[in-house]
């Protein structure tokens, strides 16, 4: 693409018809495209990612080039979900202005280092077919470019290893299995997969340690692997570690809202944290119900207690409060740490006037024995913000 407007301005420079403004641009292409590869050549993927982007922002928007180096920028700099929506964004584009040349990058023909990125993004993405064959396109289009046949070499090599490790895992080899997982963590260092993979084989053979080793590169390498995430909390919990179980956990509950059993995972480390901080856990319940109050003397037991409890001051012919209920009873599923209370103020006025509460919905969120929040007919997101945010310091 940058190649044939090179062709085209150079003729129309002859002709006396080029527009300065556009072969001024074409130099800042080409001048941006420069830098990405020398960047690229000495592992500098910060600087080739922004000079890939700021080339493509000057008008190279549908150069496969420039896509794939940014693609294989990202992956290096381990933001897998975006290298892969580059390469798709080249799917995208109309193929009226994709032209496969004969440009080289490195001494790879740009056909096949885009099939190459493809392969490599695959394979960090757990795509192991997928990647073998990309890298065997790539083989195919360029059959004599040395690195395209080392990587097809390397990426054979890690899917045969992973294969061959879910073989081992499900026959219960599990010591044999993270060996096979070892094997391709040779050829790819930075799988996160592999490293996901074997930290189960760990768990299953008590070596919580180094399933969370394993967790941790994974997901240094992928923030977002919530499987990795998952079974470092599940090894954090084996470990004792109640506080970064918590935390893993919590952050599990956000991604995964709907999942009972993370829910009930993190109530029982919740639990077990307090319990070793030596905090009373006796009013602590899993998926209970938002209490009814009908007494002073009631409301002051439970506020009064050690953790965070939440009452809600509601009327049953409030639009506003038959709005936000719903999304009472879904907090008090998500946060089951904290204790929920209900108090109508139709039927229960003198607990309303000992509260001086005038306007529902009023929400009141205690913190061992104190009040630390109150909010008059907040928004659904204010409230959500508010219960999680002190569901969190609870921990």
């Amino acid at each position: 693409m940058i190649e044939k407007a090179r062709r085209h301005f150079t003729q129309a420079r002859h002709l006396h018809e080029s527009d300065p403004a556009d072969w001024e641009k074409l130099q800042d292409v080409e001048m941006h495209l420069g830098r990405s590869t020398d960047a690229r050549k000495i592992g500098d993927w910060k600087s080739a990612l922004r000079e890939a982007d700021a080339a493509i922002a000057a008008g190279a928007d549908s150069s496969q080039l420039l896509r794939a180096l940014r693609s294989e920028a990202l992956l290096r700099l381990h933001k897998l979900e975006e290298a892969d929506s580059t390469l798709t964004s080249l799917l995208k584009l109309d193929k009226s202005l994709l032209s496969w040349t004969a440009a080289k990058l490195s001494g790879m023909l740009v056909e096949s280092y885009v099939h190459i990125v493809r392969a490599q993004v695959d394979m960090a993405l757990g795509r192991f077919d997928a990647a073998v064959a990309a890298a065997e396109n790539a083989r195919l289009i360029d059959p004599g470019n040395a690195e395209v046949g080392m990587i097809l070499n390397n990426v054979r090599l890690v899917a045969r290893a992973r294969a061959q490790g879910n073989e081992l895992f499900k026959a219960a080899k599990f010591s044999d299995a993270s060996i096979a997982y070892g094997e391709g963590l040779k050829y790819d260092p930075s799988n996160p997969v592999l490293h996901c993979n074997r930290a189960a084989c760990w768990w299953k053979l008590d070596r919580w340690e180094k399933a969370v080793d394993d967790c941790n590169e994974a997901l240094r390498i992928q923030p977002t692997y919530t499987k990795a995430l998952l079974r470092r909390a599940m090894s954090y919990s084996k470990l004792e570690r109640w506080a970064d179980c918590v935390r893993d956990y919590e952050v599990l509950r956000k991604e995964l809202p709907a999942d009972t059993e993370v829910a009930e995972a993190l109530f029982h480390a919740q639990v077990a944290l307090k319990t070793t901080r030596g905090e009373d856990v006796s009013n602590m319940k899993f998926g209970g119900e938002v209490e009814m109050v009908t007494s002073v003397e009631q409301l002051y037991a439970a506020t009064r207690s050690p953790g965070v409890s939440v009452v809600y001051f509601m009327s049953s012919v409030n639009q506003q409060c038959i709005q936000i209920t719903p999304a009472v009873d879904s907090l008090c599923s998500e946060c089951p740490s904290m204790n929920f209370l209900k108090v109508n103020v139709e039927d229960s006025p003198t607990v309303a006037k000992a509260e001086n509460v005038r306007i529902v919905p009023t929400f009141k969120i205690y913190k061992d024995g104190a009040r630390v929040k109150e909010m008059i007919c907040p928004t659904l997101h204010v409230l959500r913000y508010s219960v999680r945010h002190y569901a969190v310091s609870s921990s």
